[in-house]
């Protein structure tokens, strides 16, 4: 057991839309991410998601809805429910996420953003 900052762990990567597991709770995962630009539309059938932004505004987009996340702020998306996340006018947003440990980090959607492997920090 040992205390895990958030900022020194952000400090350590640069790549976008690349998660890195920072810790294990039961059979959740908690991982960090800097996204910037537009994602691509998923879901994720059998999990649900949530975003905490650490640092700026990322807008989670639905097909019937976009929900702006603010610093400080989360959001949770349902199993099942197809969404796209992005980002406005080049800014990074840097974000916690927590989800199962079989998340697919694009679902059944392969895709060049696709990550298959999250690396520990």
């Amino acid at each position: 057991m040992e205390t895990i900052n958030i900022h020194q762990k952000l400090q350590s990567f640069k790549k976008h839309w690349h998660p890195h597991q920072i810790a294990v709770v039961d059979d959740m995962q908690v991982l960090l991410a800097k996204l910037q630009g537009d994602f691509i539309w998923h879901k994720h059938d059998d999990e649900d998601e949530l975003f905490f932004v650490q640092k700026g505004t990322l807008e989670m987009h639905f097909r019937n809805k976009t929900e702006i996340i603010k610093e400080g702020e989360i959001i949770v998306v349902p199993k099942g429910v197809e969404h796209c996340p992005k980002t406005k006018n080049g800014e990074e947003v840097h974000v916690l996420l927590f989800e199962k440990l079989t998340t697919a980090h694009t679902g059944a959607v392969i895709d060049e953003k696709t990550q298959t492997h999250y690396p520990k920090i």
